[in-house]
């Protein structure tokens, strides 16, 4: 699968968040569930500050036992203290560029950079939705590495 390496800003993300695993067999249905929170109740017509109109799928805060997914938003600043907040680090990240279906073509995607030898930082990666048509999504995910 072919990647860019690019150098990224810091990113403040806010949205609805949970602590998962990859063992977890209810895992799809979490983020799933994470994404239809965000969307379908609205919420996401109420965040302050919102940087674009991508919404972000993040992974962070890693560790053995699992990680923290955030649905939501870029934001300019804090001040959705309802709403979890996280921040992606400034570093850099390989950039891998998906279309096709939301779902499909992410998890297809993900399975695919799980088996790459990437030296990654475990800091926070994350998939950026460029549009919101989902059978035909522009995605791009970014993976954390290390220079």
């Amino acid at each position: 699968m072919e990647y860019e390496i690019v150098n990224l800003d810091k990113k403040i993300v806010v949205g609805v968040g949970a602590y998962i695993s990859n063992d977890d067999p209810n895992m799809g249905q979490v983020i799933g569930d994470l994404w239809k929170k965000f969307f379908q109740e609205g919420i996401c017509n109420t965040v302050q500050n919102r940087a674009n109109e991508h919404a972000i799928g993040l992974y962070s805060d890693y560790t053995q036992q699992g990680y923290h997914v955030l649905t939501g938003v870029e934001v300019s600043e804090l001040n959705n203290s309802d709403l979890v907040s996280r921040v992606i680090p400034a570093g850099t990240y390989a950039k891998f560029c998906v279309h096709g279906n939301m779902e499909t073509a992410v998890r297809n995607a993900w399975e695919k950079i799980w088996n790459m030898d990437l030296d990654r930082t475990f800091t926070g990666d994350f998939e950026e939705y460029l549009n919101d048509d989902y059978d035909h999504a522009d995605i791009n995910l970014y993976i954390a590495i290390k220079k």
